[in-house]
């Protein structure tokens, strides 16, 4: 860290300042922008259930941004494939909780694409310094008269002069029905931290493509190509062995990389979407609890999870980033 005799506020070069949107589907939305003092800086949504939309290390850019952009929930469309209308992506979209991937309808309920929560606006927010640490504090309910009754609770933290960022979540069921349980943590990664010279690394013990397009390049389901017109997503499912999963990315063109990192026992698997379009040019390394096939398909395999009246699941991943490719090989 610097040293304090030379700056007379701490925003000269770390701290949280609180920001709203002015005009376009995101008018209002108010925005936390996080320094930790070291490089590391990020933009959290307040009314996108507190995800996080930008985020940037030494000053480039790490996170592909949707061509929607902000887009406040009021635009929020909700049947089918609604969800993409107003999909900022950013680095962290939360998906779930009660549906993620394909849309479905599970008895009489229809299940858009990846849910409803990264839509709700935090019912409570607030940031702390203390002690060398940033933390960002937010309640996000999931909830409806007759229906599902659950809570996210959410802590964004980093420290001064520490490039790592911390996401702790816990999402308990407050109703006193068993409720279908899904959550994916779509982060996406973008230009120019994703280009064709990128270095991509998963420590998983099998890499599954999602279906047989997928399958045909499943040899290098870890080369990136330049944005390409009329590109078909690919969607690999990693599965893990070890209780450390971790996924990581490095261009030693931009002189940046990052590696995520999160509980196996909590979150079992890794879905790896490889978007190589042009404009619609996004990596996304989603730790997830479950596939995409859609609830209804789970169900009807025996795949559904769910969570007990009462109980709650807790959910840890680390973010850690780098300036230098030998330091980014060594990360496990």
């Amino acid at each position: 860290m610097v040293n304090r005799s030379y700056y007379g506020h701490d925003t000269q070069f770390y701290g949280v300042e609180e920001h709203r949107l002015a005009g376009g589907k995101g008018n209002g939305m108010r925005l936390f922008q996080v320094r930790n003092g070291s490089g590391l800086e990020f933009t959290v949504s307040a009314d996108r259930a507190a995800d996080i939309s930008r985020i940037s290390f030494n000053g480039v850019n790490l996170n592909y941004m949707g061509p929607a952009g902000y887009v406040a929930p009021a635009y929020y469309d909700e049947p089918g494939f609604g969800f993409l209308k107003s999909f900022t992506c950013g680095f962290l979209t939360t998906c779930g909780l009660q549906a993620i991937g394909t849309p479905s309808v599970d008895g009489d309920i229809p299940c858009p694409l990846h849910g409803t929560i990264s839509n709700i606006p935090t019912d409570h927010i607030y940031y702390t310094e203390e002690d060398g640490k940033i933390e960002i504090h937010a309640k996000v309910s999931d909830t409806e008269i007759f229906k599902q009754k659950l809570i996210l609770t959410r802590t964004i933290s980093c420290e001064y002069g520490v490039n790592k960022l911390k996401i702790t979540d816990s999402v308990k069921n407050a109703g006193s029905a068993d409720e279908p349980f899904m959550l994916l943590y779509h982060m996406n990664m973008g230009y120019p931290l994703l280009s064709e010279t990128s270095r991509v690394a998963v420590s998983s013990k099998n890499v599954i493509p999602r279906d047989d397009h997928a399958a045909k390049d499943l040899d290098t389901w870890d080369k990136m190509l330049a944005p390409t017109p009329n590109f078909q997503e690919q969607c690999y499912y990693h599965e893990f062995e070890e209780n450390k999963p971790c996924a990581k990315i490095f261009n030693p063109d931009a002189g940046v990389g990052l590696a995520i990192r999160w509980d196996q026992k909590q979150i079992p698997y890794m879905t790896e979407w490889k978007m190589m379009g042009e404009r619609d040019y996004v990596l996304g390394l989603e730790p997830t609890i479950s596939k995409l096939e859609g609830r209804a398909e789970l169900r009807k395999n025996g795949a559904l999870q769910f969570i007990k009246p009462g109980e709650i699941r807790s959910f840890e991943l680390e973010v850690e980033f780098f300036d230098k490719e030998a330091d980014w090989e060594a990360a496990k």
